[in-house]
């Protein structure tokens, strides 16, 4: 009896490998020189395999980070939830930096932002399927420290979320100033602190 390789199976180990070559081939020749034949030869598939599934680079890299991002279950792993906020805020922002500064996740993350500016539907993409559902895990977190009545009940957690995670983004994004754990650190405690100065009665 002859069997045949189970052809779902293939295929995730093909798309698997072409994810990982794009990710691997956009850190070491930068997005503008990223192509499909190279991210192809890289990952030992033909070019038209690729395209029956994406049709751009841009995407190839996008459904890269889909993976690195997705948990278990294929959706976002949750914030750390011990009960003290601004510890919890601290630990997922040192993270942050430290993943933003590392060099094999440097590179394709600026060459998603990229590839973001220059396509609209990818754009639409990326903000329903991956920046949405990892904005969602930041507010979950949000909204369980307002049942502690550790924030305000009333707090917009759209805001809130920008004001803890967009100062650390800006900074790795404009490269304006470097970019450190310290530096994650002041962010969350002046996030939670308020920028108004304090009753000294209180």
């Amino acid at each position: 009896m002859v069997t045949h390789p189970n052809a779902s199976r293939r295929s995730e180990s093909s798309r698997r490998a072409i994810l990982t070559a794009a990710l691997e081939l956009v850190n070491e020749v930068g997005y503008a020189k990223l192509s499909i034949e190279g991210i192809a030869a890289r990952a030992g598939v033909g070019k038209q395999t690729i395209y029956r599934w994406w049709p751009s680079k841009g995407t190839v890299l996008f459904e890269a980070f889909l993976m690195l991002n997705e948990g278990e279950d294929g959706e976002p792993a949750a914030l750390p939830d011990t009960g003290d906020l601004e510890a919890d805020l601290k630990t997922v922002l040192r993270a942050t930096v430290e993943e933003l500064n590392d060099p094999s996740y440097d590179e394709p993350m600026r060459a998603l932002n990229t590839a973001i500016t220059e396509d609209s539907v990818l754009a639409a993409a990326y903000a329903e399927r991956l920046d949405g559902p990892m904005k969602e895990v930041k507010k979950q977190r949000l909204r369980s420290a307002q049942r502690a009545g550790q924030l305000a009940e009333d707090l917009d957690l759209d805001v809130a979320v920008d004001m803890v995670w967009g100062p650390v983004l800006n900074r790795w994004l404009q490269r304006a100033a470097p970019l450190t754990t310290d530096y994650a650190d002041s962010v969350v405690t002046t996030a939670l602190s308020g920028l108004r100065p304090r009753d000294p009665a209180s």
